[in-house]
């Protein structure tokens, strides 16, 4: 049986009211909430524009319409993401260029970018943006990539569906910079196990009026104006549909729990930020295992909590570590297999598991703890104590073994 799951969403009395109010308001799909909650995300970001849609893939999906992207363009990837950072690309019939990833956030390789704009360039690919993603909450270097990237016209969209709340550092100007501040679209996650939650949804946001208005009338078919502004007092039954779209709407039931979820990102962050220097600790002296680190010029999000097994120290694979966490109660995952390794991607593009050696590499030992805001103070500790037991187990096998 399980004793510590791998998540659990932080849902309270209010937020259960807040969806019942809503419920019972007689207008359950988009309209004031969502109005609301995209009115506050913007604030909360100080971004100009924000769209709430269903999920972060719908927010990609639009962000890469918005921005024009067209059949046979290159748009950057890191192969260390999750399949809807890729797929979004594919459905323009456009090719996902995969790159590397940094061996210390497992972010996008900022010199991984350089040689695969490069090279797109002699081989008469036209890369035409990217999509950097903030691996576990912890931000990519957006300076660095913003700059190379804009240098070659191409357009940023970032997947920050791991990063709410973040910031980093330039290392250029010192100035502290928000998730999203540097990119033409920022896309994000409310699914179940994100920082903040609607159960399913996203967000986009941009300082760009012209894409927040395609983005908005692509995200519901097309049209001019949504339900809410049509059958309001005052509205007009009449729209226009001005390109074909798309339903990502978000439902003002989700809104209304994003709403409450909103209000407590930055505690839910200091929580986790808490439980991440509680596990730092208590694996201080694990020599089989690597934590995470938040870097000096980073505010974590801490989305994730992916230790890295030392294998050689080890007798056990990572398979079988996973197994003896679950014998002990503790639900994990792993975040992720990448994409150029995943049959579709291998196949179609003729790519070797050893072509990005750092993803390939690190991948094979990662291991994400259980990270939520409800963990308790003693579920943190069981789950430190079985990854202590299950190495040691490990290690008395090996100079046994020895």
């Amino acid at each position: 049986m399980t004793t510590v799951p791998f998540f659990r969403p932080e849902i309270d009395d209010g937020d259960i009211a807040a969806v019942v109010d809503v419920l019972r308001s007689g207008w359950i799909t988009t309209g004031p909430r969502v109005q609301e909650f995209e009115a506050a995300f913007a604030r909360y970001l100080g971004a100009a524009h924000a769209f709430a849609v269903n999920s972060c893939t719908a927010a990609l999906h639009l962000a890469l319409a918005a921005l024009g992207l067209k059949r046979g363009q290159g748009v950057v990837v890191p192969t260390l993401t999750f399949a809807a950072t890729a797929e979004v690309v594919t459905y323009f019939d456009a090719r996902p260029v995969f790159v590397d990833v940094e061996p210390e956030t497992l972010c996008m390789d900022p010199a991984a970018v350089e040689s695969a704009l490069a090279r797109g360039s002699k081989r008469a690919t036209d890369i035409v943006g990217a999509i950097p993603v903030h691996y576990g909450g912890q931000m990519a270097a957006m300076p660095r990539l913003a700059r190379l990237l804009r240098a070659a016209h191409c357009f940023v969209v970032e997947d920050a569906a791991h990063a709410l709340p973040s910031a980093l550092r330039d290392p250029e100007t010192g100035r502290w910079i928000g998730v999203g501040a540097l990119a033409d679209v920022a896309c994000f996650s409310f699914y179940a196990n994100k920082t903040i939650t609607t159960g399913e949804g996203g967000m986009a946001t941009t300082e760009d009026g012209a894409c927040a208005r395609a983005i908005r009338s692509l995200g519901l078919h097309g049209m001019s104006h949504d339900g809410w502004t049509r059958f309001r007092a005052g509205g007009s039954w009449d729209y226009a549909i001005t390109a074909p779209g798309f339903k990502y709407n978000m439902t003002d039931v989700a809104a209304a729990l994003g709403l409450r979820q909103l209000a407590r990102a930055d505690r839910f962050r200091a929580r986790r930020a808490a439980i991440a220097t509680r596990y730092a600790a208590g694996f201080g002296d694990v020599e089989e295992v690597e934590v995470p680190r938040e870097r000096a010029d980073r505010r974590h999000a801490w989305h994730l909590y992916p230790i890295r097994l030392r294998l050689d120290h080890l007798t056990m694979s990572r398979g079988e570590f996973i197994h003896a966490l679950a014998a002990r109660g503790v639900a994990t995952s792993v975040h992720w297999r990448p994409l150029h390794m995943q049959p579709y991607y291998a196949e179609r593009y003729g790519f070797r598991a050893e072509e990005f050696p750092v993803a390939f590499r690190e991948w094979r030992r990662l291991i994400s703890l259980p990270i939520f805001p409800g963990m308790s103070d003693a579920d943190v500790d069981h789950t430190i104590a079985a990854v202590r037991d299950t190495a040691a187990e490990a290690r008395k096998r090996r100079v046994a073994v020895a």
